[in-house]
């Protein structure tokens, strides 16, 4: 009777025991659930505060004095971009360097430069697929070439003038540290000197890669 007894103590002891322990590892190897996921993945979800973005360049412009006369300029971009926390502002830094030669049937080529910088601003929080953006930058441009002197050579401006590239984009995440600018579309406006206004209005539109770190 009294070793029965120590055997149904043991038991009282010991099932208990196996249980908690077979429950603690079982939760050990489950995964995460659905509805809570891990630290990891909350941090995989959220954005990277810089990016570099390099991409082709077409300019809709109307450099040349007097009406319209667009023509297309083609060249690259490159961008810098520095979030600020968790605000959805960015500050920006950009060059866009393009180059058309024989512009409207003429012998005459020209080259633009501008470096402008500002502010971007994309919907805060999580990193979504889909992410537009506006932006307002501003700084200088240079003109160069035989078209930056024809038919006013007296432009004393084309040196350095004021720029300013106000327009948005739309980037496409393949992964966190990379995404696909599809498109930018800008009005990048300039003030060199001409026998017109002096003002001239330029539609630019590109495409590029963005590597964010």
């Amino acid at each position: 009777m009294r070793s029965r007894i120590k055997t149904t103590l043991a038991m009282v002891l010991v099932i208990p025991i196996a249980g908690v322990s077979v429950r603690s590892a079982l939760a050990q190897a489950a995964p995460p659930s659905a509805g809570a996921p891990s630290a990891q993945a909350a941090g995989d979800s959220k954005p990277l505060p810089f990016e570099i973005e390099g991409g082709y360049t077409y300019l809709m412009a109307n450099e040349p004095p007097g009406s319209c006369n667009c023509f297309g300029m083609q060249g690259g971009n490159g961008t810098f971009a520095w979030a600020i926390k968790d605000s959805g502002f960015a500050a920006v830094g950009d060059v866009v360097v393009v180059n058309a030669s024989a512009i409207a049937g003429t012998g005459y080529d020209l080259t633009v430069v501008a470096v402008t910088g500002g502010l971007r601003y994309r919907l805060p929080g999580k990193k979504m697929r889909i992410q537009p953006y506006g932006q307002a930058l501003f700084g200088v441009a240079h003109l160069s070439g035989t078209g930056a002197q024809y038919p006013n050579p007296e432009a004393s401006n084309a040196g350095a003038a004021f720029a300013m590239n106000a327009g948005g984009g739309v980037d496409v995440a393949v992964n966190r540290r990379f995404s696909v600018r599809i498109v930018e579309a800008d009005l990048l406006l300039t003030n060199f000197d001409n026998l017109a206004s002096g003002r001239q209005y330029n539609l630019r539109l590109g495409v590029g890669a963005v590597f964010h770190f």
